[in-house]
């Protein structure tokens, strides 16, 4: 690639509070590139973003735009200069149209009192869709779309505004397989539009599949950049990690003991229905499926969160009831939520804080929190769950997704649980967090803690459970053996093909 770079940065560094975040970092984007930007989560790739679009003031370094130079105060102007950032949470306002969401702060008006003119601005908005493949109708409500349509508005928007720069930050992680298609066609079509793209992204299939090269940060200093085609898995880990990280997976020897939960003919009205599985101590359920399949939803009705409408559920063989979480706790069960940002954590509390949300009883004394204790408990937990932090009075918000999840798995390992439910446990997670959390799940089993997993990652799947549940619209579609599981078999199961 011999074109000159659309983007380039130099000597990037960025300290807050004395931390250094970044230090002395090279990045760049060609026309008509996708560019991935990887590294273990905390490395500094939305800080290095943050710097490009003007959310951030860089220390040290230069930032030039098709060779000039280059000091953005805030978004608007790197907008202004053709560079978009589509984030992880999408900036979609739900009860405006598809229209109204295009041309939001830039609404087409006409006289002197600012009448807004609809019909221009849906036609326009038809206009971009079509340019860009999207079958969306401009005067549908935002918010009754999906994540994935959604998305294909604010790209879609972008493209409005002339972008020539589109960085996307974790574009696939809500996405159903099919939307996941349509988002690579429309990033395809961008190419070849001379769009450069930068691709925020931990899963390692879709760098290989769509990007030019990738760059690497490490702690916030820049490793190296590679062409995709002339480098490999191992590579970029060992890059991203500083050192080989083995095997995905640990080998687990699987010694389950008697039947911990069992749920029979589980039905919650609109859901699921006819539900019954079990799981054994120290064993991993893996639970897969299409997205919308009602998976997390018959997680949510185990838990106490969503109203049964039918069905029993046995601890230890005997009957219990459970309508609320503050049951489920009460019965040993933890839930580790896919939504970590709004049902898992309190973002503007502390680390210490979060870690002690369900495990207030442990560190108080007749009612009254002993501080003592529960700064002896978020310490343990930093410790042993290898969370990157400044300290335990961090607030959650300003830590990377990563250490985010460790803080969500760590709040539930504080109540001990003998039944531990992990919905999308991995979402958003870099290759080595990745690891560290399927260890501690499998050190967990070998406790006799019982693990439903839920993962719409099929290698994650396949490489942790011991058996596999696979849910097809609200429905029990096949329970498979560790031995007999296998892609084919599941996916089969996951659309309708395989009744049981």
């Amino acid at each position: 690639m011999s074109a000159r770079p659309i983007v380039q940065m130099k000597g990037i560094s960025k300290a807050f509070s004395n931390v250094k975040v970044l230090e002395n970092v090279d990045f760049e984007i060609l026309p008509g590139e996708i560019h991935a930007l990887m590294g273990e989560n905390g490395a500094g790739k939305s800080t290095l973003m943050k710097i490009l679009t003007g959310v951030y003031e860089r220390d040290t370094g230069t930032v030039s735009i098709k060779g000039k130079e280059v000091d953005f105060k805030n978004p608007k102007e790197a907008e202004d200069t053709g560079i978009a950032f589509i984030h992880q949470e999408l900036n979609i306002i739900p009860n405006l149209t598809v229209a109204e969401n295009m041309f939001l702060g830039k609404e087409l008006t006409v006289g002197r009192f600012g009448v807004t003119k609809d019909k221009e601005m849906k036609r326009k908005t038809r206009e971009y869709l079509n340019r860009l493949g999207i079958d969306i109708d401009p005067s549908a409500e935002a918010g009754q779309l999906s994540v994935g349509q959604q998305q294909m508005i604010e790209i879609a928007r972008a493209v409005a505004a002339n972008t020539e720069v589109l960085i996307m930050d974790e574009p696939t992680a809500a996405l159903t397989d099919r939307e996941i298609e349509a988002l690579f066609a429309v990033i395809d079509s961008l190419k070849k539009q001379g769009v450069g793209i930068v691709y925020i992204s931990h899963r390692m299939e879709e760098i290989f599949r769509i990007c030019d090269r990738i760059s690497v940060l490490r702690d916030g200093r820049f490793i190296g950049v590679e062409r995709i085609a002339e480098t490999s898995y191992d590579d970029i880990v060992r890059m991203m990690v500083g050192r080989q990280l083995g095997d995905r997976f640990p080998d687990r020897e699987v010694s389950a003991g008697a039947e911990k939960l069992r749920v029979e003919n589980l039905a919650s009205k609109g859901s699921f229905s006819g539900i019954s599985f079990s799981v054994k101590k120290g064993e991993i359920l893996g639970v897969a499926g299409l997205m919308g399949a009602g998976r997390t939803e018959i997680m949510e009705a185990v838990f106490g969160y969503r109203k049964v409408t039918d069905g029993k559920l046995f601890i230890d063989g005997k009957e219990t009831m459970i309508h609320s979480p503050t049951d489920a706790i009460r019965a040993g069960i933890g839930f580790i939520t896919e939504d970590r940002k709004s049902k898992g954590l309190v973002l503007g509390m502390s680390v210490q804080e979060n870690f002690t949300l369900a495990n207030l009883k442990r560190i108080s004394k007749r009612g009254v929190i002993s501080e003592k204790e529960e700064a002896r408990f978020a310490e343990e937990m930093i410790g042993k769950l290898h969370v990157k932090t400044s300290g335990r009075d961090q607030a959650v918000k300003s830590l990377s997704g990563g250490n985010q999840q460790k803080i969500v798995i760590g709040k539930w390992l504080g109540i001990r649980p003998e039944i531990l439910i992990l919905d999308e446990p991995t979402r958003g997670v870099d290759v080595g967090a990745k690891k560290e959390i399927y260890h501690l799940m499998d050190e967990l089993t070998k406790e006799g803690v019982s693990i439903i997993m839920v993962s719409s990652e099929l290698e994650e799947v396949l490489g942790m459970s011991d058996r596999v549940m696979v849910i097809h619209e609200g429905k029990l579609a096949a329970i498979l053996d560790r031995s007999e599981a296998d892609q084919e078999k599941i996916m089969q199961a996951a659309t309708g093909g395989n009744k049981k």
